[in-house]
């Protein structure tokens, strides 16, 4: 897989951001079948940065309800968490923020 097919999107939230500032961690949408190696290698090749460490999630789906019946099921997400080595800038679709 390319650079671009494993990371699909950064994932900004209150929680992310706190991470961000306090531990220079950032998070991404990932591909499904993609590992902490490949993850690795993407963000360091996309954003040229240096990563320390990995942590992969995955998220189950849930089901959306209309009407108090299940109508269908919301997407699975795999989440990848990347801690980058001290003194590394983020990203700077994060400083924005």
């Amino acid at each position: 897989m390319k650079a671009r097919e494993i990371v699909l999107r950064p994932i900004i939230t209150e929680k992310t951001t706190l991470m961000q500032e306090r531990e220079n961690t950032v998070c991404f949408e990932v591909a499904r079948g993609a590992n902490k190696i490949q993850v690795r290698n993407a963000v360091e090749e996309l954003f040229d940065v240096r990563v320390a460490e990995v942590r992969v999630v995955n998220r189950k789906g849930k089901p959306q309800l209309r009407y108090g019946r299940v109508v269908s099921h919301r997407k699975m997400v795999r989440k990848a968490y990347v801690k980058l080595v001290a003194g590394e800038k983020t990203p700077e679709f994060f400083e924005a923020i």
